[in-house]
């Protein structure tokens, strides 16, 4: 079975309909799917559905394609504060919500364009290594590369400046392009 990520993973289906009570509409029918990891590096999990007919590998499919989304969504979340937009009026938040998740593509976009293919190193700390570089990485990329454009293409035309070792300027402007 493909599982998150579009990884493979060997698991074991069990599943069966059964009911629950709808209010007005008496028991509806729902079909359970029972999934377990036969390798043991995922957590056992459940799934639902209100479509009896469908198979259960189609219902574990569908959770599963969702990835991709759920993740967008966190990131939005947490890099760009979907959840907690700052407006005065009702009208600004409905124009803030969809800007959102479109400068996520923007900033995605620009990556694409800038790394041309290329994979962006994952930012590593002490005490978590990643694989995998996030959004939090690409905003920090895009970032480093607009300080090194701008700011410091200037700067650099100073003596004082110029004079930095490169090691030194690497990591200002590692430090500089840091998410807060």
């Amino acid at each position: 079975m493909n599982g998150y990520g579009g990884k493979k993973r060997q698991v074991e289906l069990v599943s069966e309909t059964g009911h629950w009570y709808k209010g007005g509409a008496g028991l509806v029918p729902v079909r359970w799917v029972f999934v377990h990891d036969l390798e043991g590096s995922h957590r056992d999990e459940y799934f639902y559905t209100t479509d009896p007919g469908m198979k259960p590998d189609q219902i574990v499919s569908l959770y599963t394609g969702r990835w991709s989304i759920e993740v967008t969504f966190q990131e939005v979340r947490a890099q760009l504060g979907f959840a907690t937009p700052r407006n005065w009026c009702g009208n600004s938040v409905l124009r803030t919500a969809p800007c959102l998740p479109g400068l996520f593509s923007v900033v995605s976009l620009i990556l694409q364009r800038l790394t041309r293919g290329r994979n962006v190193k994952a930012c590593q700390t002490a005490w978590h290594a990643r694989a995998e570089a996030t959004f939090g990485d690409a905003i920090q990329s895009i970032r480093r590369l607009l300080w090194c454009q701008t700011i410091l293409k200037q700067a650099l035309l100073h003596t004082v400046v110029s004079k930095l070792p490169a090691r030194f300027l690497a990591m200002l402007l590692d430090e500089l392009s840091r998410p807060t």
